[in-house]
């Protein structure tokens, strides 16, 4: 009953408690009924137990068990998807590689989206790369294309070394400081990452002043708490346009002036995606793509080398037939090239431990994934990378380089299919050489100049999500300095 007192309106909290209460239940019913038509015959909790959040808690407090569970259940299904139910939307998981392939494939307006992160919009802006569809993202990933040439590379290959192991004197020094005293280096790799990510991309157009800055500001927007306020726009229009290439940067800048110049020559507006705006957000997802995920990369390999000494022996031997620290000179791109068991070592560390294991997405609309179940509209789809590693793949729970490196397996060819740690379809990673030729040359420097040794206690390579997903005690080794002298170049 409601009553009015001295122009105040007096709620009798004895007939809106119980009004409450089934608007409540009415709620929850219908989010009971409307979980069941959506989820149809697919495997899955019954009930929504939680209204509304569903399995958030045992997502958020055990990940990796909410993802087994997930697997576990889509395995056993048959159809390799299963259903369940988050903050108030159905979620279907992905076991399944094709039907993997099939979302990837059909990421566009009518389709599947590409999020990211639930609150992936408002930290990297509407208009970055991966929410783009259709022609605006074809014409933005071919204006991003010469950035990852051959040539490209190995002039970001000479970077990446000098930056890498000015780091690893560093941890050495460090490591003497402390009295050889193990600790861990997942912190110190995404340090390393950082910087090399910084000045490949970016090169000499960042002050030291904005790369602090950098470092504290994106720490933080990592925690998801702010976003990055660094005005990396203004730093495209001091950039080279017609000297040799130092950065990513230079090589982006390069084709953009020419179509500038072209198009103000023949009377028309500049082309899209040039102005300086768009030049640093793209810089932005460049920075921020190759940080945690090639961390996780690093934190990996160290271990399966460390676990594996039959693989770093390999590792060893065949990048001191091609290169000595005492030359003074960096390991050449065509030496890269001939490093074809690291390459393997590389391929299996990123098969085994996929940095980011699941890619969400939203149906935009009703989507056909199989002949006996349609996605609805606004389901979160999880694809899952991690599940698609192990599909395929002869005695897929062993690391083994081999299957990549054996001319005979010939593995990266025949499973294809199954190997998604980069992703497929139209939104498949740019920089996934990159990323590869990152962790070739990170192993190579490693496994030549430092002895190291993991710190193994019970469950420490449990993997956490940081938000990659890394060693559970942060990959704690022992260092020390393994040859002579480290280079300098």
């Amino acid at each position: 009953m409601v009553e009015s007192f001295h122009g105040l309106v007096v709620v009798d909290l004895r007939t809106a408690v119980p009004l409450l209460a089934a608007a409540v239940a009415l709620y929850i019913l219908i989010e009971q009924l409307s979980y069941h038509r959506k989820k149809g015959s697919m495997p899955g909790p019954p009930l929504v137990v939680v209204p509304f959040l569903g399995s958030v808690t045992h997502l958020f407090r055990d990940p990796v068990g909410f993802w087994d569970l997930q697997a576990t259940r889509a395995s056993k299904s048959g159809a390799g998807l299963t259903a369940d139910f988050l903050f108030g939307r159905l979620m279907v998981f992905i076991r399944d590689s094709e039907l993997s392939r099939r979302v990837f494939a059909n990421v566009r307006a009518d389709a599947f989206h590409l999020v990211g992160h639930p609150f992936g919009k408002k930290l990297f802006g509407d208009h970055n790369l991966i929410y783009m569809v259709g022609k605006e993202h074809k014409d933005l990933r071919r204006r991003i294309a010469p950035n990852f040439t051959p040539r490209a590379l190995s002039t970001y290959a000479v970077i990446q070394q000098r930056v890498i192991l000015s780091h690893l004197r560093r941890w050495i020094d460090r490591s003497v400081a402390n009295g050889g005293k193990a600790e861990p280096i997942r912190v110190p790799c995404r340090d390393m990452n950082l910087e090399t990510s910084q000045t490949v991309f970016v090169g000499p157009y960042l002050t030291v002043e904005t790369r602090e800055r950098f470092d504290r500001d994106y720490n933080l927007f990592n925690h998801g708490f702010i976003t990055l306020p660094i005005d990396l726009p203004g730093a495209s229009s001091a950039c080279a346009a017609g000297g040799e290439p130092e950065c990513l940067v230079d090589y982006l800048m390069q084709e953009t002036v020419r179509e500038i110049d072209e198009a103000a020559a023949a009377g028309l507006p500049p082309p899209p995606h040039t102005s300086d705006m768009e030049t640093g957000n793209l810089l932005f997802d460049f920075l921020f793509a190759a940080q945690d995920a090639s961390t996780s990369s690093l934190c990996w390999a160290v271990s399966a080398l460390d676990s594996h000494p039959d693989v770093l022996a390999r590792v060893r031997a065949e990048v001191a037939a091609l290169w000595s620290p005492e030359s003074g000179e960096p390991i050449t791109a065509e030496m890269m090239t001939e490093m074809k068991y690291t390459q393997a070592v590389a391929r299996e560390v990123v098969r085994y431990w996929p940095p980011g294991p699941v890619v969400p997405h939203i149906a935009g609309e009703a989507f056909q994934l199989t002949e006996q179940y349609t996605i609805p509209k606004g389901t979160i789809v999880f694809p899952s990378v991690y599940e698609s590693s192990f599909q395929g793949f002869p005695d897929a729970g062993t690391f083994d380089p081999e299957r990549f490196f054996s001319e005979a397996r010939r593995e990266d060819v025949v499973y294809k299919r199954n190997f998604l740690a980069f992703g497929a379809g139209p939104h498949q990673c740019v920089g996934q050489r990159y990323a590869l030729n990152h962790l070739v040359i990170f192993m190579a420097l490693l496994a030549s100049l430092i002895d190291f040794r993991r710190e193994r206690t019970e469950g420490c390579d449990v993997p956490v999500y940081m938000p990659t997903m890394v060693p559970r005690d942060g990959c704690v080794v022992h260092l020390k300095q393994r040859c002579a002298k480290l280079p300098s170049f």
